[in-house]
């Protein structure tokens, strides 16, 4: 695939409500052991896979606002704002599906649209939502 990314200071703007997208997160890596002895703690800065949400429950109840919340509910606030052990510096948004001008299909219709998509073989970058 041959993209260009559009990465989006966090400080400055967020995603729609719901979107997933690549999210660059800070932190640092706690110190401990490997087979060489102990170890520093490290930083980092890292792209993860995750999705923004204007208002987000926690499991325990908790209520966020403007946060990047990854798979496992994780939930991460943008450099600079309510503080976090691993703040997202920039956000891009993913692609759509191939072939597709959207990020999710569910029931019936997505195991038909990727069997098209697969037997058209090589997929348009267009996203008029028509498998090639």
């Amino acid at each position: 695939m041959d993209a260009t990314v559009k990465w989006v200071d966090a400080r400055e703007g967020f995603p729609d409500d719901g979107a997933p997208v690549a999210a660059a997160v800070t932190g640092t890596y706690p110190p401990g052991e490997d087979e060489d002895g102990p170890i520093g703690p490290e930083d980092y800065w890292i792209v993860l896979p995750m999705h923004f949400e204007r208002r987000h429950f926690a499991e325990d109840g908790t209520e966020y606002h403007d946060c990047f919340v990854d798979s496992d509910g994780v939930v991460r606030f943008p450099y600079g704002g309510p503080p976090c052990e691993e703040p997202v510096t920039h956000w891009a948004a993913l692609p759509t599906l191939p072939g597709l001008s959207v990020h999710l299909v569910l029931g019936g219709t997505a195991p038909v649209l990727v069997r098209e998509t697969l037997e058209a073989g090589d997929v348009g970058g267009d996203g008029d939502g028509q498998p090639r």
